[in-house]
């Protein structure tokens, strides 16, 4: 058996590293922004399917219990609050004496953390600070007046962004719709 020396180097010169380098650099430049995108718009998605599935929970909740339950936001986690945006947090828990605040004795169902930044969640006048659930699943404020609302999910922007919806209709069924803002904070 004889061995074979092969002469010559079978690595790259370095002018030939320096160009796959600055191609790479380039690519990478471009594929940055639409990554952001693409990242931002995980964000939104997922504070959308959050909010959406607490305020599922809370009207299953309102029905199998016969009694209200009610989102509200929360930043702490065992306080309703009224003042910021959705996005510092919120509970869901069974409001016995239909007050829409968790007090002692009634049950917390649910604590959802911080969304991340930057996504903002602003509910317009009727859902600004609370959604609450009847026992027939549908919506009310807790002085039995109608309630429905809109919430609107968005990356923060001063210009036109794309946005995720959750529409609470008349019988308290919250649907997904896809809009666009003028800018964001809503």
């Amino acid at each position: 058996m004889a061995i074979r020396v092969i002469s010559g180097s079978g690595g790259f010169t370095l002018i030939e590293l320096m160009v796959v380098v600055a191609v790479a650099s380039i690519l990478m430049s471009l594929a940055a922004p639409a990554m952001s995108h693409i990242s931002n718009a995980m964000r939104v998605t997922t504070g959308v399917n959050s909010l959406h599935s607490s305020l599922l929970l809370a009207r299953s909740e309102a029905i199998k219990r016969n009694s209200r339950a009610v989102v509200c936001k929360s930043s702490t986690g065992d306080v309703c609050i009224t003042s910021g945006g959705w996005e510092q947090g919120w509970i869901v828990f069974h409001d016995a004496n239909n007050n829409a605040a968790l007090d002692a004795g009634e049950a917390l169902l649910l604590r959802q953390e911080v969304i991340r930044h930057p996504i903002r969640i602003e509910g317009n006048a009727p859902v600004q600070s609370y959604v609450s659930y009847t026992p027939m699943g549908r919506t009310s404020f807790t002085s039995g007046a109608f309630q429905a609302g809109t919430f609107t999910v968005c990356q923060e922007s001063a210009s036109q962004v794309d946005a995720r919806q959750i529409v609470i209709s008349r019988t308290g069924r919250p649907r997904t719709v896809r809009t666009t803002v003028a800018h964001c904070p809503v």
